[in-house]
């Protein structure tokens, strides 16, 4: 009780303390077509006032991706990388961005696979959305931007990603930030059932297995969405302006492929793919993350039910902090900014 009550004091301090900050400002790039290199920013807009979307975007090769992204805040601050779910887009983090920015945090925000701005290079590659496609895009996308280490956060497929680039590039993670904890899949169990509760919030895992899903979600993407953001928040009053700044990221060209193949896989009725066998067959044995992690919970997701974090305790052998956030559901980063915020500059700041 004590150490939450601790932290809810820092959490309303530093809250406090991002209303009233000055110095380190938010720096937006400009868009352009990609070019091999990181795009050149040619504005220089500094503000510390909220941002209500990430306007301008830059884009970079990296792997056998062109990776759409919003870059913030000094080139010479702490990397954090804030990663996004499905069926959501980079604004989950519109309001966290600024106030890391705040703190002196270099902020990275990419579009994943099959969303916004993120294209494949090349028609041929498989527009796979299994496990290890998602943490080999994180390593390309650090290594074509020549960031050696950063705190990774996200969630949902996210969260995934990041969970999977701690685990097997544990030298590339400063921290890790972890919605619903341990999220690398067993796939070896994958037909095993759940407890109902759970199975479902997994409903749309199972109408993706058949085309009658591919069907519905190529017509109807936007209104799966919203579905799904009505089921996975029940206490998120979301807005259409908030719905639709996210909703562009579904009409990426490769959107329904990549969503198709990662649930089919997840559930092991698909094979994997060549390229990836290697990552694979290493998260197969599910491996145990060893980096200062925190991992949070909101207190009503839809789709995960909260816990008090020891089931998956035995995934993390480094220090760990399980905090399940009140009123949050599965999109917490953009319901309760503060606290995820609060969840990444306390693993940042330990590398000043």
């Amino acid at each position: 009780m004590s150490e939450q009550l601790n932290y809810e004091r820092r959490r309303l301090l530093t809250t406090a303390a991002i209303s009233i900050a000055v110095g380190p400002f938010i720096m937006a790039g400009s868009a352009s077509a990609h070019s091999g290199r990181e795009s050149q920013t040619t504005s220089s807009t500094f503000s510390q006032e909220p941002i209500s979307s990430f306007d301008v975007l830059k884009q970079i090769d990296a792997g056998v991706l062109t990776i759409g992204y919003a870059e913030l805040g000094p080139n010479d601050g702490i990397p954090v990388l804030l990663l996004h779910g499905w069926p959501y887009g980079i604004h989950s983090f519109v309001d966290v961005a600024p106030m890391l920015v705040a703190r002196g945090c270099r902020v990275i925000v990419p579009y994943l696979r099959g969303h916004g701005t993120t294209r494949f290079l090349r028609s041929e590659t498989p527009r796979s959305g299994q496990q290890a496609s998602l943490g080999a895009d994180i390593i390309a996308l650090m290594d074509a931007l020549k960031i050696s280490r950063a705190v990774l956060a996200g969630y949902d497929w996210g969260g995934r990603a990041a969970c999977v680039v701690a685990a097997l590039w544990p030298e590339r993670c400063m921290g890790l930030v972890s919605v619903n904890s341990y999220l690398i899949q067993d796939i070896a169990k994958a037909t095993l059932p759940l407890p109902a509760l759970i199975e479902a919030g997994f409903w749309y895992q199972y109408y993706f297995l058949t085309e009658r899903g591919r069907a519905g979600l190529t017509a109807n993407r936007r209104d799966i969405a919203r579905l799904m953001w009505t089921r996975n928040s029940p206490n998120w009053r979301f807005t259409d302006t908030e719905f639709d700044r996210s909703a562009t990221a579904f009409d990426n060209p490769d959107y329904v492929e990549v969503v198709i193949h990662s649930y089919r896989h997840r559930l092991g009725f698909t094979d994997g793919y060549l390229m990836y066998q290697d990552i694979e067959k290493q998260l197969a044995l599910q491996p145990v993350i060893t980096v200062p992690s925190i991992t949070l919970d909101g207190d009503a997701d839809g789709v995960v039910p909260a816990t008090d974090g020891k089931a998956m305790a035995g995934k993390f052998s480094g220090w760990r902090q399980h905090r399940v956030i009140p009123n949050a559901g599965h999109n917490l980063p953009q319901e309760n900014p503060a606290a995820f915020t609060d969840a990444v500059w306390e693993l940042a700041s330990k590398q000043q």
